[in-house]
């Protein structure tokens, strides 16, 4: 019989070949290794290239701000998410009266950065524990972001002819202001009132009786800036007292109001600091000094604002007239004496007009 099976064969390989192999396939995983980590080697590297350029990528800002600066911040939102600083964060938002928005910070609104209408409050963050009492020493303009003056919007054309204080207590004439136990524009105007009769030579007791006067021409007293302006648009009133920057968006918006700055008016200034908690310090701060760099505030130029930065009107292209007696708050005693004096609870000058005339006075 024929053996069909095949016979097994055995290669057999030198020692030397075998040992040969073996150090050729040590190498090969050697350079698989070394390949392996240079691949991690770069992409850590690239990792850490990303961070470099976008620091507080995925991080949050959670802004909360009076209501006039709400269509600008839409335009420094995007202009701050363009920065190597701002490129992947958020930014939450929360716009109303800016007394409303100071008391809804202190009773748990969350708020890394906050931009009010006016110093008082954010004294009331200061007391609470809630910012630093140095928050007025930060960026070119000791805590203010912005500038602005008090301006009278009319109706398209002026039919009524109103230039002067003087005018708004005319005959007839009937005026919208903001509620200033709500608003800080409110108390803007007032004071603006109050000062600009002192520019004019009136004494003290005489501007006191003025604001009496005003405040007994005004048909409207809104909770905020933005809803006296919405009144107005709609019909309410001759003439509204308001910042100058609300009312150059109202005309951008294509209302048909003019707006008249009158010689006599004061400096507005609003006030922004970062809250001492922010939930993300390093997205907050960036945030904050974006809003105060020359950049930034280009940008609030554009949107109407007056810059604090000195420059940066020019650069931006816009020109904003000086009225030829603009006065501060300071001239005037300050913030804090002037609360007290004219909008304290009980024997605040305002407050008694106020109550006088059956106005809420009520802050809550």
């Amino acid at each position: 019989m024929i053996n069909t099976t095949r016979p097994t064969t055995v290669i057999h390989r030198p020692a030397a070949r075998r040992r040969l192999r073996g150090v050729q396939f040590g190498t090969l995983l050697a350079v698989a290794g070394l390949l392996a980590a240079a691949c991690g080697s770069s992409s850590g590297g690239n990792a850490a290239s990303n961070k470099s350029k976008a620091p507080n990528a995925g991080k949050s800002v959670s802004l909360v701000a009076y209501s006039t600066p709400e269509t600008a911040y839409s335009a420094l939102i995007a202009a701050f998410k363009k920065t190597r600083d701002g490129k992947g964060v958020s930014v939450t938002t929360s716009f109303g009266p800016s007394g409303q928005q100071a008391r809804s910070v202190l009773d748990g609104l969350p708020a890394d950065v906050v931009n009010f209408s006016s110093e008082p409050d954010m004294a009331k963050l200061v007391q609470a524990g809630l910012v630093s009492s140095d928050w007025d020493t930060v960026g070119p303009a000791h805590g203010m972001v912005t500038n602005s003056v008090v301006v009278f919007v009319v109706r398209k054309g002026n039919p009524l002819h109103i230039d002067s204080w003087a005018d708004l207590v005319k005959p007839g004439v009937k005026v919208v202001t903001p509620n200033p136990y709500s608003s800080g524009s409110a108390r803007w105007n007032l004071m603006a009132a109050y000062g600009a009769e002192l520019k004019l030579g009136a004494s003290a007791s005489a501007a006191d009786a003025y604001l009496a006067q005003l405040l007994k021409h005004t048909v409207s007293q809104p909770a905020s800036a933005s809803d006296a302006m919405a009144a107005f648009t709609e019909g309410t009133g001759d003439v509204l007292l308001d910042y100058e920057d609300d009312a150059i968006a109202a005309q951008r918006k294509g209302e048909p109001i003019d707006y008249v700055i009158p010689p006599q008016t004061i400096l507005i200034q609003n006030p922004i600091a970062v809250l001492k908690k922010a939930s993300h310090d390093a997205a907050a701060e960036a945030f904050a000094k974006f809003l105060l760099s020359k950049a930034g505030q280009e940008v609030w130029a554009k949107q109407g604002y007056r810059p604090v930065v000195a420059s940066a009107a020019a650069a931006a292209g816009v020109t904003f007239p000086t009225p030829p007696d603009l006065f501060t708050i300071a001239s005037l005693g300050g913030w804090t004496a002037d609360t007290t004096k004219f909008f304290g609870p009980t024997s605040g000058i305002v407050t008694k007009i106020e109550q006088s005339l059956g106005v809420s006075t009520s802050s809550s």
